[in-house]
């Protein structure tokens, strides 16, 4: 199996959470989005999106990070990442979307490099804009962890909600968003920092990492 990631991605950040949890074995092919190693040949050929993750399981190129979460429920049933009360996977998944859908794609890299690049936004204003949002999600996100223990999204073991909270609250102090207003958020992220599968997903334990 083998994972196109880019270091820094939120989206590869959750897949690599999934393979460690599920304890899948995986080799990194990193993608540099900065230098838009994206957009050469051989990459659109697997990812006409041109974003990341990719991953190549059976000689098949699955993308976006959702799908791949999907995809790896159900062709790696061991360490379940979703409930078994269909209700509660209702829940983690409208979780993840919230993340997903709602917060990542306006701050996604690309949207970054548009608002700087092409709408000369200067620093100051491209930091506000991308905290801006995360601060509007984790508003949501917040209200729907009042019944969380604190260590997990939903539940006493990591879900797809996990997955995808992780990344972005990294990326939430990257920026120095004061997350004080948000004690579930924070709580759960630092109890995951404790686990190995986490851990060896971060960023800076990357082949990549700069």
């Amino acid at each position: 199996m083998k994972l196109y990631s880019y270091f820094r991605s939120s989206a590869a950040y959750r897949v690599r959470i999934a393979l460690n949890l599920k304890e899948i074995a995986y080799e990194t092919q990193p993608v540099h989005l900065v230098k838009n190693e994206q957009q050469q040949e051989q990459y659109v050929a697997l990812n006409p999106s041109q974003l990341v993750p990719t991953l190549i399981d059976q000689d098949q190129a699955l993308s976006q990070s959702l799908s791949i979460l999907e995809y790896l429920e159900e062709q790696y049933p061991a360490t379940p990442l979703l409930p078994k009360d269909r209700i509660e996977r209702a829940k983690v998944r409208a979780f993840a979307q919230v993340i997903a859908c709602d917060i990542h794609p306006l701050d996604n890299l690309r949207v970054l490099k548009y608002l700087k690049n092409d709408l000369a936004v200067n620093d100051e204003q491209k930091n506000q804009w991308y905290q801006h949002w995360i601060i509007e999600g984790f508003k949501s996100l917040e209200k729907q962890l009042q019944h969380s223990n604190g260590q997990f999204c939903f539940g006493t073991q990591a879900t797809i909600a996990d997955c995808c909270l992780i990344p972005q609250v990294y990326n939430a102090k990257r920026f120095k968003i004061d997350l004080s207003a948000f004690p579930k958020i924070e709580s759960i992220y630092q109890h995951c920092l404790t686990l190995p599968a986490f851990l060896h997903a971060a960023p800076e334990q990357q082949p990549d990492w700069e």
